[in-house]
């Protein structure tokens, strides 16, 4: 550890697996920088969780049909008055966010998606009673070769129109990983004390 630092932990909740590889990247990203981090899937949480031995929490959830995962709203729920007495940080991935990053879509059209996300990251503020420390959006991944037969129908109509790709033969990731290290080198640049 750097600095005296205690570990970080990293909280992941994830359908098709693309907030998970979000969660490991910033895992090894943090490890990257010396500094000792835990990963844990919000669905599994051991039975004894110590929130007050990390000296920082990032929160990870993947959104779907407009609300993030149930395993990250009631890992929230049930550890929210340790998790507001720590650092934490919040990462919303979604399709939605993808539009708000496309540049060949028109301003409006972004905008418009920017405030869908920016909603449904509010709903879950209020749904949970938690407002973190911080909080980003970060694009996810459009996994149309590990869905079923229905929910690759659904999701491209979805992205049909939303203006994102509708080969279902292969899987289309949005996710700017550059980005994403930018924001983890901020937030350790910062010593985690980041306000949103």
């Amino acid at each position: 550890m750097r600095g005296g630092m205690k570990t970080i932990l990293v909280v992941y909740a994830t359908r098709e697996g693309q907030t998970r590889r979000i969660a490991e990247h910033i895992v090894e990203t943090l490890r990257g920088r010396s500094l000792d981090v835990q990963l844990l899937d919000a669905a599994q949480p051991p039975e004894a969780l110590d929130l007050g031995a990390y000296q920082a929490v990032v929160l990870a959830a993947s959104v779907h049909m407009g609300k993030h995962e149930r395993e990250m709203v009631r890992f929230v729920k049930q550890n929210k008055q340790a998790l507001e007495a720590v650092p934490t940080v919040f990462l919303s991935t979604s399709l939605t966010e993808a539009g708000v990053e496309d540049k060949t879509r028109s301003k409006a059209n972004r905008a418009k998606a920017r405030a869908a996300i920016e909603q449904v990251i509010e709903d879950f503020f209020t749904q949970t009673g938690f407002r973190p420390t911080t909080h980003k959006a970060v694009a996810g991944a459009l996994l149309y070769t590990q869905y079923n037969w229905l929910v690759r129908l659904v999701m491209k109509r979805i992205s049909r129109a939303e203006g994102g790709s509708t080969d279902t033969s292969r899987d289309h990731e949005y996710t700017d990983w550059v980005d994403l290290d930018h924001f983890v080198d901020a937030l350790v640049n910062d010593g985690f004390k980041v306000a949103g």
